[in-house]
């Protein structure tokens, strides 16, 4: 059992207790945000930006650049999500769930080729691209930037990117020595697959409205 412990968390060994604890209650805030985001409920972004504004802090000290940008890009995306989820689109509506358009799918890819080339300018510069792991830190960041451009624009499109991204960062972090936080995007997978299913379903029985 001791060995199992410590494969999973013997990486904490060295680290702050603070820090532990940070991460902790950003994985909780985290899982909060997702679900709320998976019951189309506003307290996605108030809880996403306690979560993100803590990963910030403790990515900066770890020198996880790119996973730092990832919440500091969220951190910015709830203000704007929130604006658009509480917008009004006539007297009694506010912004429903939707597909995603042709304009948006084109700035989808024009968000994830952007980001890929500003990630790789910043790994450079740091000298960071020292690893495989910089190019999958790139590649997630790509991913998850164009999944909260879309769930800030309440389109159902959103899950899919960040059931992609989930995956892949499962065993990234775990890797990196973050199990808590590897644990949590083991947890969003879930969340982001049901999420996606309750989405759908609502969009389904809701008419559009244009």
């Amino acid at each position: 059992m001791n060995h199992i412990f410590d494969f999973l968390f013997g990486q904490y060994s060295g680290y702050d207790t603070m820090d532990i604890v940070l991460e902790i209650v950003a994985v909780i805030f985290g899982f909060l945000s997702v679900w709320s985001s998976k019951q189309n409920n506003i307290w996605v972004f108030p809880t996403g930006m306690i979560s993100t504004g803590i990963f910030v802090y403790l990515l900066l000290k770890w020198e996880l650049l790119g996973d730092m940008m990832i919440n500091g890009y969220y951190f910015a995306m709830s203000i704007y999500g929130w604006y658009i989820w509480t917008r009004k689109v006539d007297s009694t509506h506010v912004t429903p769930i939707s597909k995603t358009t042709s304009w948006e799918h084109k700035m989808s890819a024009v968000i994830f080729i952007a980001t890929i080339g500003f990630v790789f300018i910043v790994y450079k510069s740091f000298d960071k691209w020292t690893s495989w792991v910089a190019y999958v830190d790139t590649l997630t960041t790509a991913i998850f930037f164009v999944g909260m451009w879309l769930m800030a624009r309440r389109k159902v499109e959103n899950w899919i990117y960040w059931i992609v991204g989930d995956l892949i960062s499962i065993p990234l972090y775990f890797y990196k020595g973050f199990t808590f936080t590897s644990i949590q995007y083991f947890g969003f997978t879930f969340i982001a697959i049901y999420g996606y299913i309750a989405w759908k379903k609502s969009l389904d029985k809701t008419p559009q409205i244009v």
